[in-house]
Order: structure tokens, then C-alpha cells, then sequence
């Protein structure tokens, strides 16, 4: 039997079909069909029964992807089709899903450690929330996967990422470009994390249209940010005027999530850390969540764990 489904856009192929064809490959051997790409149409041949389940896949996978749910692609039936061949005779799984986003071919992203679930359900229940440890404990990555399934969801309807910009002791103005592509090396964490999540045309469009903004902590004095998920991130590198000024710009409908290490701090010798003040002045106010990472949240290369623990004993000796 031969079946054809239509594509609509060239990004939607490129996203059921995955780099080199490896997402075709990968429903060909589970679902024992042949797809071929023919113009605007996916070709499906096999037997009935195979090419009806393999295009029932296919068409929820393209409905997903045009109602913007977090992204998914062929690779999930490798992991899908045994759990659907188990439902009847296993209970389902009781565990909560622990995923909030999704890479366009990665697997699920999700808390790792108890510290990066604590992080997760608090972003969920609190309207501000902050993220405070060393680095590699998921603090930027998570937050910015919460944000583009809140984006995806509904709940917000714009992303802000906010960084203060003093590394290096360069001033903005001395950068070249304009102010989008002046912040954009400070902002590349936030980036990075973006690009596992969406896809590049989507994000160069939410960019063009305001949707996704970028800006130094700077720029955000003035305003008033409604129905917005707002990320400041290296929040020590913000002093105590900055760290008031930003929590005051939170409008109706909006989150703020606000990561930081306050062992590495950039700030000029002697300027207090806003992040420091803001965990004593704020640690009463109901509302608001704060959540302090460990080296055991570290979910980066072994010997990070083991680089922490160390600088940590060392500093608690002297």
C-alpha cells in the first residue's frame, strides 16, 4: 500500500525528518514502512496496517509542531511505540513527567537532582523565582526551558532575557553594532539554551517581531513588563540599585526568573552584590521562591562536581 501526506513548509520536513534523514530512518525500522520525500508530499509504502499506524504518527507529530507544542520529532517512536505495545498489560506510569521542553531531536529536558526539581515546581507555582549556585547546575538552562513552554502554552506572550554586561570592564558603547548584536556575546548561555528548544527560523522570527527580546539590565529601567517571562541571568554582576530596579518592572501576568553565583562575581571590588541584598531583604516576602543549588546539582562533565567541592573546601579553610 502507498500513502502520501503534504508537507506544508520546507522547516516543517526539515523538522519530521531530522539531520540526514536519521528521524526517516528511525520510523522505517519501527514501523516497518518506506517513507521518500517527493516534493511537497511524504511518501509512505508497506502494509496496510504499517503505513495506517506509521501515518497516524506522522499526522499528530505534524498537528504538534503546527500548534507550536514544544517541538517533537520521528526519533520519539523509538522510545513511544514499546510503551504503546505495553499499556495493556502494565499499569501506567504514576511518576509526574518531569520534561518542560524539548529539543528538536534531543531527549527530554527536565530537572536532573531533587535541587533541580525544587527549581522546576517553583517556577511553575511562583511568580518570581531565584536560582542561586554554582555553575553547570542547570539554573539558566531550565529557566529558559520553562519559559519557552510557557511561550508554546499560552501563559506569556513574550520572553524577555536581561544580563547585566560589565565582563571584560567594556563598556557597550565601545562595542561595535548595534545594541542587539552589543548584548548578544553576553547573552550567548541564554542563546545556547534557546537553539535545544526551538527551531532557528522560529527564533530569528520571534527576535524580528519582538516576541523573544534581548537587552542589558540597563535597558530595562522604565518599563513596566506585562504577560511576559523575564530572565535575568548572572545576577551577581548586578548591583543592589539594579537587582530594585529590575524586580520593580514585573507587570500583570508575569514571571521573573533571576540565576546567579554569588562566588563569581564581576562587580567592581567593594560594590555590594545586589543578589546578596536581595536574599536578605526579600527571604520573608511570601510570593516570592528562592532555591540555592549544591554541587550535587551539577549536571555537567564529572570533574565540575569535583572542582566545586574543592574551591568549596579551600574557601571554608581560610
Amino acid at each position: 500500500m502507498e500513502r502520501k501526506i503534504k508537507l506544508k513548509s520546507l522547516a516543517e520536513a526539515q523538522s519530521l525528518l531530522g539531520p540526514f534523514d536519521r528521524n526517516l530512518k528511525a520510523v522505517e525500522k519501527e514501523f516497518r514502512v518506506k517513507l521518500a520525500l517527493r516534493g511537497e508530499y511524504l511518501k509512505l509504502s508497506g502494509s496496510l496496517n504499517d503505513v495506517k499506524r506509521a501515518a497516524d504518527r506522522i499526522q499528530t507529530l505534524i498537528a504538534g509542531f503546527e500548534a507550536q507544542r514544544p517541538s517533537q520529532s520521528l526519533t520519539d517512536v523509538r522510545r513511544k511505540v514499546p510503551i504503546m505495545k505495553k499499556q495493556k498489560q502494565e499499569p501506567a506510569d504514576r511518576e509526574p513527567r518531569a520534561a518542560i521542553g524539548r529539543g528538536m531531536l534531543t531527549k527530554p529536558i527536565g530537572p536532573k537532582t531533587k535541587g533541580q526539581r525544587e527549581y522546576f515546581e517553583a517556577m511553575k507555582k511562583y511568580d518570581i523565582v531565584f536560582g542561586i549556585g554554582p555553575a553547570g547546575t542547570g539554573k539558566t538552562y531550565l529557566a529558559m526551558a520553562s519559559a519557552v513552554e510557557a511561550l508554546k502554552g499560552g501563559l506569556v506572550r513574550r520572553i524577555i532575557l536581561t544580563r547585566p554586561a560589565i565582563e571584560a570592564g567594556e563598556s557597550l558603547g565601545y562595542l561595535p553594532g548595534d545594541m542587539y548584536e552589543k548584548i548578544s556575546p553576553y547573552l550567548r548561555p541564554l542563546y545556547d539554551a534557546l537553539y535545544d528548544m526551538m527551531e532557528a527560523e522560529r527564533i530569528e522570527k520571534y527576535l524580528e517581531t519582538g516576541i523573544i527580546e534581548v537587552a542589558p539590565l540597563a535597558y530595562m529601567r522604565g518599563r513596566t513588563l506585562n504577560d511576559a517571562f523575564i530572565i535575568l541571568d548572572e545576577a551577581q554582576n548586578a548591583t543592589h540599585e539594579q537587582m530594585k530596579m529590575f524586580l520593580t518592572r514585573l507587570g500583570y501576568d508575569s514571571k521573573a526568573v533571576i540565576t546567579g553565583d554569588i562566588t563569581q562575581s564581576d562587580l567592581p571590588g567593594g560594590k555590594p552584590l545586589g543578589l546578596l541584598q536581595a536574599m536578605e531583604v526579600l527571604k520573608e516576602i511570601e510570593g516570592i521562591k528562592f532555591i540555592y543549588f549544591s554541587g550535587a546539582d551539577v549536571v555537567r562533565h564529572e570533574l565540575v562536581q569535583k572542582i566545586i567541592e574543592a574551591y568549596e573546601k579551600t574557601l571554608a579553610g581560610r
